[in-house]
This record gives structure tokens, sequence and C-alpha cells, in this order.
């Protein structure tokens, strides 16, 4: 069978590419070998969103009391119900892109893809059983997943990954986590929240090392305070997982020192997955686990693309679908912009969550600029005090010479909502002065955005 774009992988990449094409009047087959959806849908954004609002909800029911609620009886976590209705959510999503695809004409083409010759594409199912397909257009967008170290092998029972992390048989009551970014750091905090002890492990100087400094330590502060055990310039040097528990040697700047607990989660990172793709056989140019493209993801070989986690850029869900627009849009003949990759919002999950987009202080001093930066705090904001949110600030950085926003960077409950805003402001050039100047409605949480940036300008009423 014949398509005008064959698109291999259907996560928020892929699926999305799918409906863009069909929008544009092209006939399109997705293969998956898995869950329509890719791991964001059914093993990584949302259904680990649903497993930390389970814990909010946990959290909130346990501080009632705070907010003049009187609730009789034991409250505790039902971590069965927790993983069965994060699995219900992610089963929902995933069904909802089966509706996408009936909805736009799109063929779901099951199975393993793989590049066969120019145009050609050989799906291949759990039998054995291939079937050719051909296209002039061929987007890769295969994802990646849980990267494993030489001395932290997964096993998934004591050493596991970010999938059996959420769908354990039981509540460990100890686990270490290795690594300390968006992944590591949400299931720190939700096995934390509902009575797990964890220790948290990060070979950097601070934790979610790619945010802004202060962000970093603010973090680090408010996982200390909730009991999870924060571990800076530290490193996993072994596990022996023979006993009941794992036994894990972690150096440090002191020196060695013994861990043990029932489960270690290796969130250190991504792997792409480019095997099986035939990617050798037809002469594609990869790097270091990705694939190289151009700035509309076009690989050296023509008629063939990549978009999402297996080329260079933020492994994050909306980039991929992003870069799928743009690439389908520049396939269809549109004259779409390359994306500005220095304009893509990072969120991490946490209680505080965290968002952020553009350069750190530390990155706009580097790259010569004189800035003005802007603070406020949480604590004198109305709607925070009001809601008991408190922890947490936003933070924005502006050129002093053209007011321009280069960063901004937010600590927060909800803050992951806020960032849009600061997306929009740096897209269309909006100055310091812009955002004092745009009235926020009060009392939200928004407004802080707005006291930040006259902040910048000494002109913060709040403070």
């Amino acid at each position: 069978m014949s398509y005008d774009l064959i698109v291999i992988g259907s996560g928020p990449g892929g699926y999305v590419a799918a409906i863009r094409a069909s929008q544009l009047g092209m006939k399109v087959g997705v293969v998956e070998k898995a869950e329509l959806g890719g791991v964001c849908l059914n093993w990584g954004c949302i259904p680990t969103k649903a497993l930390l609002r389970s814990a909010e909800v946990y959290r909130n029911t346990v501080h009632a009391k705070d907010f003049g609620v009187s609730i009789q009886g034991e409250v505790k976590p039902d971590f069965g119900a927790m993983v069965k209705r994060s699995r219900e959510v992610a089963h929902g999503m995933s069904k909802g892109i089966q509706f996408l695809f009936k909805k736009n004409k799109i063929d779901h083409l099951p199975g393993q893809g793989k590049l066969t010759g120019k145009g050609t594409v050989e799906v291949s199912d759990a039998d054995g059983n291939s079937q050719q397909y051909t296209a002039p257009h061929i987007i890769l967008a295969t994802g990646a997943r849980s990267r494993e170290l030489p001395n932290l092998k997964q096993d998934g029972k004591k050493v596991i990954g970010y999938r059996k992390a959420m769908t354990l048989e039981a509540q460990p009551r100890n686990m270490i986590v290795v690594g300390s970014g968006a992944i590591g750091s949400e299931f720190a905090d939700f096995y934390n929240s509902i009575g797990t002890e964890v220790t948290l492990v990060e070979l950097l100087p601070h934790i979610v090392p790619i945010e802004d400094e202060e962000i970093s330590k603010h973090l680090g502060r408010s996982f200390k305070k909730k009991g999870i055990k924060v571990m800076t310039n530290a490193s996993i040097e072994s596990v022996d997982t023979s006993g009941d528990m794992v036994q894990a040697t972690v150096k440090t700047k002191k020196g060695e020192e013994k861990l043990e607990a029932e489960v270690v989660l290796s969130a250190v990172g991504i792997s792409s997955n480019l095997e099986g793709l035939g990617l050798e056989e037809m002469g594609i140019e990869t790097e270091k686990d990705k694939v190289r493209v151009d700035a509309f993801y076009r690989t050296n070989v023509e008629g063939v693309y990549a978009i999402g986690d297996i080329i260079y850029g933020p492994a994050l869900a909306h980039v991929a679908s992003a870069e799928a627009i743009a690439c389908v849009e520049k396939i269809a003949g549109e004259n779409p912009d390359p994306l500005d990759y220095k304009n893509m919002p990072s969120c991490t999950y946490t209680s505080p969550e965290i968002a952020s987009v553009g350069m750190t202080e530390k990155q706009a001093q580097e790259a010569g600029y004189e800035i003005k930066v802007g603070k406020f705090p949480f604590t004198a904001s109305g709607k925070a005090s009001a809601a008991g949110e408190k922890d947490g600030f936003v933070k924005l950085i502006f050129d002093a010479q053209y007011g321009e926003l280069l960063g901004g960077h937010m600590i927060g409950a909800h803050v992951t909502e806020l960032i849009g805003e600061l997306v929009v402001g740096k897209k269309i050039e909006a100055t310091g002065h812009e955002f004092i100047k745009s009235v926020h409605p009060h009392p939200t949480m928004s407004e802080a955005i707005m006291e930040a940036a006259a902040a910048a300008y000494d002109e913060v009423i709040h403070v």
C-alpha cells in the first residue's frame, strides 16, 4: 500500500505529525509497535501527573485541618488504587489518539517499522509477518527509553526504570533515586509524599541541574524540609542486589557511603530508539545516539526526516510536537519558521513545581549581557497566602539595554500554568515595561510575573 507520508512512532511527535499531515491533505500511515500515544501518554508525562495528583490530594487531606476542615478517622494512601487510576488515565488518553486517527482518516500500521529502501517501510508484527508500504516522505519519531548505566543495570525488580516506578506491585518502604532531572525529582517527590523514605542522588552540585541555580537550591531546601535525603556531588559506584535489600555504594566528596533500600530507581537520562530502523543500511547519518537533521528535520537521505527525542534538542513532548508540525508543513510546501529552541519552556511537576524558559542568570552573564533581575516571592502574594501555597518565587532576567526578556524562572504552586505568558512574551519580544504595564488580575498567582518585572526596574509595589 502506498501513502503520501509514513510516520514511524506515534508519540507526541509522531501522532501530531500524522494529524497535521492529514489536515494538509496527505494520506498518512503510522507505524506503532506498542500503544498509540507513545511513552508520553502511556508511560511518561500523563500517568506520572496522575500519580502526582493523587499524592497532592493525599497531602491536602492530611493538612485539611489547616484549612478549617475536620476529617474523622485515619487518612492513608492506597498505593494500588493510585497506580490503577494512573493506568486508567493513560488508557483513556491512548483511546483518544485512536479516535483522532479515525477522525483524520489516518491508518494505524501495527508492528515494528524498518526502512528497507528509498520510500519503503517494512512493518513486522509480533508473529514475524511483514508487509511493505511505500511513501515519498517518511518521518522517524521513535522516541527514547530509560538509559542504563554500566554499574546500575536495571533488573525490573530491585533496580528499576521509570516504567516500573509507576506500576510497582507494592509501595516500597525506602527508595534510592539516582538522577535529579525532571523524572527523578518527580518520582522522589511522589514516593516521599505517600510515606516512602527517599534518598535522591545527583552527580552534579545541584538537583534539577539545568535550572537556574537559585531555583535548584530552593527545590533542594524544599525537598529536605519534606524529609528527602538529598545527596549532591555524589555518584553510585556499585549496587549489590543479592540480598533482600539493595546495598548501594555512593561516592561523595567525603568518601564512600553505604546506602540500603528496597528499590533503586535509575533516572539518569534517556537513550534514543534507533535500533532496527535500517539507518545504517540506508546510510542515514547519526552522531552520539542522535540522528543528524537540518532546520526542518531532513536527514541526509532524501525523503527521510527525524523528530523528537532521537534528534538533538530538549527531549520534551511539546518540543517533539512543534518539530512535527514544522516538519510536515515544510513537506507540504508551506513556509514555516524554524523553531526557536531558545524559547522552549521546561516544566518539572514536583511540589513546588518548576517552570522556566530562556537563559539562566549565569548563562546571560556568560553571554555578555548587562542584565536586570527581578524577583517576587510568593510569600508576598495574596492568592498564594489564601491558597496556603507560599513556597517559591518568580525570577525574571532582562537585557538592561533594550529591556528584552532573556529568561524566566519560577518555582511554586501551579507555575507550569504560568510559563506560557513568558513564552509568548519572548516570542513577540516584549520588554520589561510591557510586562509591568500589562494589568494582571488580582488576586492571582500570575500577578507575580508583573511584580517580578517591576522589581527588576525598582517599581515593585508589594515587596
